[in-house]
């Protein structure tokens, strides 16, 4: 690894931890000829699958692109970057699962918009706005209407559930 202070590529790393929940290792590294310290990480680097766009178009995923989107969304809210950068983790983590060859960009629109949903309202309505085109007063209205009367993620989770599942059993989140 090259140094960003002084360009050597001699370094030592001093001190290793997991990081984003274990999908990443957070190193600090010592540089040999200027003794700066830095901080990389290292993920794994998995294919995710591509974007179809609504007009057909594909793209390749650009994880630049959802944070950017996600964090002007955000932008001046008080929400932490842990919490962000969990978001991001799970987020990738249910495309690659996902299974699919490709995912719509309106199936990932409405990850994102869960995953603000659960991190900040007002970010959460923020992305709708622009991700729903909304036209006028009244579409806000409308959105802040149906977040106000259903209830947010985590408490949904939280919920037992009435219908059971495959195997008959009913779901129980305190088990």
């Amino acid at each position: 690894m090259r140094c960003p202070f002084c360009g050597a590529e001699d370094t030592k790393v001093v001190d290793s931890r997991l990081a984003s929940e274990g999908h990443a290792v957070r190193r600090r590294r010592e540089c040999l000829s200027c003794a700066e310290r830095f901080t990389t990480f290292e993920n794994a680097e998995l294919a995710l699958p591509p974007i179809v766009k609504s007009d057909g178009r594909r793209e390749v995923f650009d994880e630049h692109k959802l944070r950017g989107g996600m964090l002007r969304a955000l932008e001046k809210r008080p929400v932490a970057v842990e919490r962000f950068e969990e978001s991001i983790t799970q987020l990738l983590h249910r495309l690659r699962a996902s299974g699919e060859r490709e995912i719509s960009s309106q199936v990932l629109g409405e990850w994102v918009m869960e995953a603000l949903r659960g991190l900040d309202e007002v970010a959460y309505v923020r992305f709708a706005s622009v991700y729903r085109s909304f036209q006028d007063v009244n579409a806000f209205r409308e959105e802040i209407e149906r977040l106000q009367n259903s209830p947010p993620p985590e408490a949904a989770k939280q919920q037992i559930s009435l219908l059971p599942d495959a195997q008959g059993k009913r779901k129980n989140p305190a088990a």
